[in-house]
């Protein structure tokens, strides 16, 4: 089966070919970080019409990468959420319009799921089962996962997710957006020892998540410290606790499951404090930890096209229903 996958949930059009014999055949991506740059922040309105302008172009160009045409797909995968609402429209729309026209069924997947399953598409896939950290924009969660669609939450975030928390935090310190990637690399020239910050809900007893305390730290840090220079020390400190954070519960979560692998997903996966981190608390636990490919770890394409034919291989052709899902839960996605 040739899946041809559609990522429009937010402010980067993916397109991408998965055969599920050969693997993946080709995939393109547009970044809108450059027209939001001058908002400071993604606009909605533009993310929507820019998919529009993107998608159809895109699809030729992975076409003619895989030497193939659309009589050669078999079933198209699209994000139904959770996003923007208009910009999953978008390819909800694209989606639906062509499993008409070519007479092949369309699966609508959940984000969260095709980035739990991104480091699958890796030269070394982890197999089942194992503990997800997903780490992607507003999602900070640890998730159990026993196989494609069987998912039990462990722990998620309470308010700012890591990625909203580096996002916000980054604004603080007066960068330029995206803030995130902003903020590590400013980090990479601070020292983490400086400052000391506090580590949320890190002895809660529990796995979930709470970094709006850590960007208010941050911010009464700023107003003592509001020396230019001072900034690189300040993001050092600041990634650090979110790497202790982050790295504590997920060595958590894989004691209280008994699971041997740590699969990490979503664009703050790609972080190096976060991945040095996670690296060390694996290899004192004897366990393993698998990453995403660095071009995986953001929204793409390639990962709505794997996740889509996992669930046509599970499931059969199904055909899905003309659906958009701004707000989507993770754990309410029955098992194929």
């Amino acid at each position: 089966m040739l899946i041809l996958g559609i990522e429009s949930s937010c402010d980067e059009t993916g397109i991408a070919l998965y055969d599920t014999e050969r693997g993946l055949r080709a995939h393109a991506l547009h970044s809108q970080i450059a027209m939001h740059a001058e908002y400071g922040g993604v606009v909605p309105e533009l993310a929507s019409r820019d998919h529009i302008r993107r998608a159809v172009p895109l699809i030729r160009q992975v076409l003619a990468q895989a030497d193939s045409t659309l009589a050669d797909v078999d079933a198209i995968a699209y994000t139904e959420g959770p996003g923007l609402a208009g910009a999953l429209l978008v390819g909800t729309g694209l989606a639906h319009a062509l499993g008409v026209a070519l007479n092949v069924p369309v699966l609508g997947v959940h984000h969260l799921e095709g980035h739990l399953l991104s480091p699958l598409l890796s030269d070394t896939p982890p197999a089942f089962p194992f503990v997800a950290l997903l780490v992607s924009g507003g999602h900070t969660q640890l998730m159990q996962v026993e196989g494609v669609g069987r998912y039990t939450t462990l722990g998620d975030t309470l308010d700012d997710a890591a990625g909203e928390a580096f996002d916000k935090t980054a604004k603080l310190l007066g960068l330029d957006y995206p803030g995130g990637a902003a903020l590590s690399a400013l980090a990479e020239q601070g020292d983490p020892a400086r400052f000391k910050l506090p580590r949320p809900m890190l002895h809660s007893g529990d796995l979930d998540f709470s970094f709006s305390g850590l960007k208010t730290a941050v911010l009464t840090l700023t107003q003592k410290h509001p020396a230019i220079a001072d900034r690189a020390d300040i993001a050092a400190a600041f990634q650090v606790a979110i790497a202790e954070v982050l790295t504590a519960k997920s060595m958590t979560a894989l004691k209280q499951t008994g699971a041997r692998r740590l699969v990490v997903a979503g664009g703050v996966g790609a972080n190096r404090q976060l991945r040095a981190a996670l690296q060390a608390g694996v290899a004192k636990r004897g366990a393993q930890v698998f990453f995403p490919r660095l071009e995986f770890c953001t929204d793409n394409g390639a990962m709505i096209a794997y996740a889509g034919a996992m669930r046509l291989l599970h499931a059969g052709h199904t055909a899905g229903a003309f659906s958009v899902r701004p707000r989507w839960d993770l754990q309410s996605i029955s098992a194929p």
